[in-house]
């Protein structure tokens, strides 16, 4: 973890991949990356997977496709935040495969799943694609297993707790 917190991922053009179940802090802890690297003068992208779909789709129908690559080039660091939780079509799914291949060994990119890779076809739909995907996105990346116990779910019962006992 002391790379990742040096940000020598950012320098090596490795990726990383927060996977495990929700509440359990990958996005957390991919903001707290993006911020450290912000306050280094890197360029920082903070995205949900759905809404760089939907730009790019955008971009595609008003032809400035390009200028939003262009675009993408410039930053150092692009997080990917919510992977999986919203499946998209075939056309969304070959968009996104090129617009982060794009990116591939040159930046960095955080994705934050809670789905296992044997999964990820459920969201591409395509199972070519989606091993070219996963071999993109892990080649050299460091892979974080999150599964565990939701930190909101146990804030919740202590905050519930602590209520019942107030009244």
């Amino acid at each position: 973890m002391i790379e990742l917190e040096q940000l020598d991922f950012i320098k090596q053009g490795r990726n990383i991949i927060f996977a495990g179940n929700p509440g359990t802090g990958k996005t957390h802890i991919a903001i707290g990356l993006g911020i450290k690297a912000c306050n280094e003068n890197y360029k920082v992208l903070f995205t949900t997977v759905s809404r760089l779909i939907t730009k790019i789709k955008e971009c595609l129908s008003e032809k400035t496709l390009k200028q939003l690559e262009n675009q993408f080039e410039k930053y150092d660091l692009v997080i990917c935040d919510e992977f999986g939780y919203i499946s998209f079509d075939k056309e969304g799914a070959e968009l996104l495969f090129s617009h982060l291949s794009l990116s591939t060994g040159i930046k960095s990119i955080i994705i934050t799943t809670n789905l296992s890779f044997d999964r990820w076809n459920e969201v591409f739909g395509d199972i070519i694609l989606t091993t070219e995907m996963v071999d993109r996105l892990t080649h050299k990346a460091h892979l974080i297993n999150m599964n565990g116990k939701s930190h909101r779910t146990k804030e919740t019962l202590q905050y519930a707790n602590k209520s019942s006992k107030n009244e």
